[in-house]
């Protein structure tokens, strides 16, 4: 009899051990954080498509009433939904968000973040979800600067790490850092703290809807990609987020989005004979 019972005790020990084994294989096919899901790709948390933008950059990412919005943001949010995953986009400084992906602290980053190659040696890069242009911008009554010859020595505001940085270290060695191009193009309408800022033509053209006391200068020095950056690691996400922002652009979707925030389509550009930033 008790010989009967070690057996039946063996029995049930290996079917909770088996039972235990299956869980962690299902668990490893929903894309739980490490691990590789169905689609081949790794998840920070399971089922969730993480994102992480500035949150200070609008119209493309900021915060009303409590919550995170803008373009980059619906973007995210439309490509989680492509990918029958729930959308959790977060906040991270824009000068160490590139830290933030390669410390795997989230899945991508959908912050206006334009593809370099200096950038591409740290992180994997989708096609551009838009293109925008590199722009100098002024107090309303400055007169004085007409084109980017007239920045020298002048104070340029930047946001650090930006693709901005380097275009405005070429023009002046008078640098002023930001963590936010709004702030920084509103500092323009302070008398006596900046002479000019450096920033994307629609960011400073949106300024000026809202009332900064603003203008440009000329036309856009350049014309830079905003792409979707993935972990090196983790290149099924970075084909996997190609494939759904191809199937937005197809379905409508895209133009919507881009209509909503901009009044037009802002892949709907041509591109020949443009200086691409790289």
């Amino acid at each position: 009899m008790g010989k009967l019972k070690m057996i039946v005790m063996m029995l049930a020990a290996s079917l909770l051990l088996l039972a235990a084994c299956g869980k962690e294989d299902n668990d490893k096919s929903s894309g739980s954080a490490g691990e590789s899901g169905e689609a081949g790709y790794d998840l920070v948390k399971k089922g969730k498509f993480t994102f992480a933008a500035s949150g200070v950059y609008k119209p493309f990412s900021f915060e009303e009433d409590g919550k995170l919005t803008g373009f980059d943001i619906e973007i995210g949010n439309a490509l989680a939904e492509k990918m029958d995953l729930e959308p959790n986009p977060v906040t991270n400084p824009f000068e160490t968000i590139l830290q933030g992906l390669v410390g795997k602290k989230f899945d991508a980053i959908i912050g206006s973040m334009a593809y370099t190659k200096e950038r591409a040696e740290q992180a994997d890069f989708t096609e551009p979800y838009y293109y925008s242009g590199g722009m100098i911008f002024v107090a309303k009554d400055n007169d004085e600067v007409k084109g980017p010859d007239d920045l020298d020595g002048k104070k340029i505001g930047v946001v650090a790490q930006s693709t901005y940085e380097a275009p405005a270290k070429e023009l002046s060695d008078n640098i002023q850092y930001y963590s936010s191009d709004v702030v920084a193009l509103k500092d323009l309408t302070v008398e006596g703290r900046l002479d000019a800022v450096i920033t994307a033509d629609i960011v400073g053209f949106e300024a000026i809807d809202n009332g900064f006391e603003v203008k440009e200068v000329g036309k856009p020095m350049w014309v830079e990609q905003p792409s979707i950056a993935v972990n090196k690691e983790n290149p099924e996400l970075t084909k996997a987020l190609d494939k759904a922002l191809q199937e937005l652009i197809d379905d409508g979707t895209y133009k919507e989005i881009s209509e909503k925030w901009f009044g037009r389509d802002l892949l709907d550009i041509d591109l020949e004979g443009v200086e691409l930033l790289e």
